[in-house]
């Protein structure tokens, strides 16, 4: 029996790896849309090969060269804002939401409107539209399942129990590559050395997120929204070998730990599969050659934006919407040669340092905030 599936973020690390997962049992899948953002030749490419009914770009100007690359087959080409929503509305069994950035925002929205099942890998859609989303989640019936490797941890370790039994909830980090380095030393950290991740093979943007451990302090926003046993009941812990990727302990004092390899087809297979399970070809957990796994407390005077995340989802009102745009405008401006690795977390400390807005209860309203806190931190940065 064939399931249908869209994939929103096709050519991205996520969207490229549930594809591989695909492709080990092509038959049992019927892929619907496939979206990116410029990538057009890739997005056709991919659209021939499994036969999708739509393929989209959100970036018009590039909407000529994926028809022309799709000229005499029978798949549609769209381009634009809104036809990635309307791809992503088309009824599919399930959604892997995979665009980056607050351009998902909308996308992801549609597909919950539709009432199925999202595989969720957009951390803007939680972290600046948490409530939003989580009211559309319910009024729709429709289902999330978190892709990230630490929040399907989670997932997997609260199955069959009862979420008002967990005493803490664990977000593990590697710390990134710059885990050991002195202040002085990050100071001068460079681009490439920030996207050389020592476990993961992910995107720039994430991997610079990582290396600030930014990403983790998103992560937190977005177990607050998921998992919902209250903020003081999340912590992070730094494990620099990530073989266990989150942990839950509960008040009997037993503490359950998802243990995998570093490979994001483990967390989207668990996805893909849910309720049940699914090859992956990924090699085995070898412990004994790991040797040893070790633990240690985040340092949030060398790597503070998890303590900046952590003021800002126990803030409120539309901080966690400003922390993410004004991060996505510092982390592009770092990757582009114009600040410094540092300025990355003080600047979104400086966009934050003003008066609190009124929490957005549309999306319309999160994206108005987004655009003032880019604006803000552009301003900080003194960039156009």
């Amino acid at each position: 029996m064939t399931r249908s599936l869209s994939v929103l973020g096709a050519t991205g690390s996520v969207g490229a790896s549930t594809l591989d997962l695909i492709r080990r049992e092509h038959h049992k899948w019927r892929v619907v849309a496939l979206t990116a953002n410029c990538n057009s030749v890739e997005l056709a490419k991919l659209a021939i090969e499994f036969n999708a009914e739509i393929a989209v770009v959100g970036d018009e100007a590039y909407l000529d060269e994926l028809r022309e690359a799709l000229f005499g087959t029978n798949i549609k080409a769209a381009g634009g804002a809104q036809a990635l929503c309307e791809a992503a509305a088309r009824p599919v069994d399930i959604s892997v939401a995979a665009i980056v950035g607050c351009a998902g925002l909308a996308p992801v929205m549609a597909a919950i409107e539709q009432g199925g099942t999202i595989a969720l890998a957009n951390k803007e859609a939680l972290v600046s539209a948490g409530e939003v989303m989580t009211a559309a989640v319910a009024k729709h019936g429709a289902t999330l399942l978190p892709v990230d490797s630490e929040h399907n941890a989670i997932f997997q370790c609260l199955q069959g129990n009862d979420i008002a039994e967990v005493r803490w909830i664990t977000l593990t980090a590697s710390g990134g590559p710059f885990r050991e380095w002195t202040q002085a030393k990050l100071e001068a950290a460079t681009p490439k050395q920030a996207v050389a991740h020592p476990n993961w093979d992910m995107g720039a943007k994430i991997s610079v997120d990582s290396a600030t451990m930014m990403n983790k302090g998103l992560e937190f926003i977005e177990a607050h929204h998921l998992f919902p046993v209250g903020l003081d009941r999340l912590r992070i812990v730094v494990h620099p070998q990530s073989v266990i990727h989150s942990m839950v302990e509960y008040r009997d004092g037993s503490t359950l730990a998802q243990l995998g390899p570093s490979d994001m087809k483990v967390p989207i297979a668990s996805c893909l599969a849910w309720p049940k399970r699914m090859e992956t070809g990924c090699e085995p957990l070898g412990l004994p050659a790991i040797g040893q796994l070790s633990f240690f407390a985040a340092d949030e005077e060398r790597f503070p934006a998890t303590k900046l995340a952590r003021d800002a989802v126990h803030a409120g009102g539309a901080a966690p919407a400003t922390l993410n745009a004004a991060n996505e405008v510092a982390v592009a401006a770092f990757l582009a040669g114009q600040i410094g690795f540092t300025r990355i977390a003080a600047t979104v400390a400086q966009t934050l340092d003003r008066d609190i807005e009124a929490a957005p209860t549309t999306l319309e309203e999160v994206m108005a905030v987004d655009s003032r806190a880019r604006v803000r931190a552009a301003e900080i940065l003194e960039i156009a």
